[in-house]
């Protein structure tokens, strides 16, 4: 297993968001993986380009790309008043908050905007029109039950056999954290479509099997 270069380390460490470095690496071992399929790798839950970096930098060892869908105006615990809000990211014209220009300031700074297609809206919508097969999709966005429930019905068939399904913010534990990605996880394994590969703290990689 290959680890990111120390540049492309830095420029996760230095980028706005909340992924730990151990979950971090766990997480392009996967992609770096999925990347021999050839196939796009794809995450749900971009915020300011973190974990993004991590993506495009196997998908451009792999002669892939990386697809980030989001509509960019933060998940429910980052809205004002909420613990993971961040004043610097709101759109001071329209008050509301707009990550969408520190994402690609963060890309850039990264020298890895041309590995990165975009996609500005929301993940359902994005799901439906959505018609490739994928390497890797990252499930990382809303977490109601809602909302992690759409990403994995959305996304989780798009997974190519062999291909990898990783899901953040996983805890057991309800006193750790919220119950809806853990849920989606349980899932996944009691779908006999998927096995799983690696568990790294809160970061869950699964295979596709079927």
């Amino acid at each position: 297993m290959s680890e990111p270069t120390p540049e492309i380390l830095a420029a996760f460490e230095a980028a706005k968001g909340f992924m730990p470095v151990g979950e971090g690496l766990a997480l392009y071992a996967a992609a770096e993986e999925a990347g021999r399929l050839g196939l796009p790798l794809l995450e749900v839950g971009t915020y300011c380009g973190r974990s993004t970096i991590l993506l495009a930098d196997a998908a451009r060892r792999a002669g892939t790309v990386a697809v980030t869908v989001d509509h960019h105006r933060g998940s429910e615990e980052q809205q004002p008043g909420w613990e993971y809000h961040d004043p610097t990211v709101v759109d001071p014209e329209v008050g509301v908050m707009d990550t969408l220009p520190t994402f690609r300031r963060t890309l850039r700074k990264a020298g890895l905007e041309e590995h990165v297609i975009a996609v500005v809206g929301r993940s359902p919508q994005v799901a439906k029109v959505w018609g490739g097969e994928l390497g890797l999709v990252f499930i990382d966005g809303g977490h109601t039950d809602e909302h992690a429930t759409n990403d994995y019905e959305g996304w989780a068939p798009r997974v190519a056999p062999g291909g990898l399904l990783v899901i953040h913010d996983v805890f057991p534990d309800p006193a750790d954290g919220g119950q809806a990605p853990y849920r989606i996880y349980l899932r996944a394994l009691g779908s006999g479509d998927f096995e799983e590969v690696s568990v790294t703290d809160s970061l869950r990689v699964l295979r596709r099997t079927a």
